[in-house]
């Protein structure tokens, strides 16, 4: 193969996994080329699911609660507990799950989660640990057909480059969706998918939300529940419209950054590396077994949060109730990984967050917008983050670095594809690899499928971002924090901490 420019940019592979993969272990095996690679934690995690039975050593210490996993949902629970003797355990080696802030040379930027769309539980925590939100006040934009149309379900319906009954389709399409009293049928609207609503409609609007969807909470629209556009299109095109979202530049990555430096006088009782092998009831606690530098350890809790993904809790959760069990199995997970394309001159600054229908990736936000304009502020790195849900089947591309590094690189070519003002080598490409990190909008699933699955036992208690819904935001992880941890208090009278 001949040399070309591509060969000279820096691709680093990071994150992890994660447990779950419908993948022969064997693939693991694979050679690929050498490419840098940090935190892929999951060999463990693919025992568990391939049924291997670990032992459960004697409990050597006790605590009031044990808190599994260290994504937001997790960080938040020890932040509510905080006046109680936790542990915390998380599986990687860094605070934040799948959304945690990375920098480039001191330029912060986004690894997962971008915004808080005005949800209160996230904009008090934040303002609380110190690290207020900042405005994106910026409606969605769009590149098509090489055009940047801004405002793209506002103003910006006039100018899409498309024909004139086009563009009349798109407007159809929204004035339907305003139309829609989404209090009454709600109910209806969650169980029926989005497609219905689609027919008799251009297929470029069906194009645009099997892109927006994807991206935002793992559906096209044969499988989204239509209650969640109604709601966007609501939101984003009525008449009282108003973008609520806020930010920071390394994205709410930065609210897992501050909760870990808060909590940092507890850190002896917050284990990174540590993978959570099993989780059993005893008559008056549970027992949890974990794995960490090579050796298996059981502590003791009154009480146990599970703020890890729900196909993995019911893995290592025993005794669990069947209905919990089977309503857990119709909860389904996307491969995600995040790109971004890090440049040392500014490429693409004209919008937030950026739609590109009919690319490897669904869409950009510039990692710096909510600083850009700041009095003295000077944009050094222009950092965009590249959005690319993956359909489940393609998950295995992931485990390997060269897959990971072919899915880089088409991200890079679709971006360079998009304007002759794109086709600019960036200094680096950073992959951030997510095997299972958004569930599925699935119709039913928010009404009749999540209530059940995060049923608390006696003395175990769910959170993480699959616990709330309709969509798996970090809004919704928090929520679930403080539900669980309400949950906890009542069955042991633990002390309890409110934003």
């Amino acid at each position: 193969m001949s040399t070309t420019r591509r060969d000279f940019i820096r691709f680093v592979v990071a994150g992890s996994i994660t447990a779950g993969c419908p993948i022969d272990l064997s693939l693991l095996a694979v050679g690929s080329e050498p490419v840098q690679v940090d935190g892929d934690h999951y060999l463990v995690c693919h025992q568990i699911r391939d049924g291997h039975r670990f032992a459960h050593p004697p409990a050597t210490r006790k605590y009031d609660v044990v808190i599994v996993g260290g994504g937001v949902s997790g960080l938040t629970s020890a932040y509510l507990l905080r006046d109680e003797d936790f542990l915390l355990l998380e599986k990687e080696p860094h605070w934040g799950g799948n959304s945690y802030e990375e920098e480039y040379n001191g330029a912060l930027y986004s690894t997962g989660g971008a915004f808080v769309d005005g949800e209160e539980s996230a904009i008090n925590l934040s303002k609380e640990i110190g690290l207020p939100q900042l405005p994106v006040d910026n409606w969605d934009g769009s590149i098509i057909n090489g055009e940047f149309v801004p405002d793209t379900w506002g103003d910006g319906l006039d100018h899409l480059p498309y024909p004139q009954h086009t563009r009349d389709s798109f407007k159809r399409f929204r004035e339907s969706m305003l139309a829609i009293d989404l209090e009454k049928r709600e109910v209806e609207l969650d169980s029926v998918p989005l497609r219905k609503f689609l027919e008799g409609y251009a297929p470029e609007v069906k194009q645009w939300w099997d892109t927006f969807g994807p991206s935002n909470w793992g559906a096209a629209s044969e499988e989204t529940a239509a209650g969640l556009v109604v709601d966007v299109v609501q939101t984003t095109a009525g008449a009282n419209r108003k973008d609520r979202r806020t930010t920071w530049p390394g994205g709410l990555g930065a609210i897992s950054k501050r909760l870990s430096e808060v909590l940092h006088l507890h850190q002896d009782r917050m284990l990174l590396n540590a993978e959570t092998v099993a989780v059993v009831p005893q008559k008056h606690g549970v027992n949890v077994t974990f794995s960490r530098n090579g050796k298996l350890e059981t502590v003791a809790a009154k009480g146990v949060i599970m703020a890890t993904p729900k196909f993995i809790t019911a893995r290592i959760v025993e005794g669990m109730p069947q209905t919990q069990r089977t309503a857990i199995s119709q909860i389904h997970y996307i491969p995600y990984p995040v790109v971004n394309l890090i440049y040392d001159r500014p490429v693409f600054n004209l919008g937030y967050d950026t739609w590109c229908p009919g690319n490897i990736f669904t869409d950009i936000t510039v990692a710096d917008w909510v600083v850009r304009n700041q009095s003295g502020y000077k944009q050094k790195y222009n950092i965009l983050t590249c959005y690319t849900p993956m359909r489940r089947e393609e998950r295995s591309t992931l485990l390997t670095e060269d897959g990971c590094r072919r899915v880089a690189g088409k991200v890079l070519r679709d971006f360079q594809k998009l304007s002759p003002n794109n086709n600019v080598d960036p200094v680096e490409v950073r992959i951030y690899r997510r095997g299972h990190p958004m569930y599925m909008a699935l119709p039913g699933n928010y009404k009749h499928v999540l209530p059940v699955a995060r049923q608390p036992m006696e003395r175990i208690f769910f959170a993480n971002t699959d616990s709330e819904g309709p969509v798996s935001t970090t809004a919704g992880g928090i929520d679930a924090a403080h539900r669980a941890v309400k949950e906890y208090t009542v069955g042991t009278n633990a002390t309890l901490h409110t934003t």
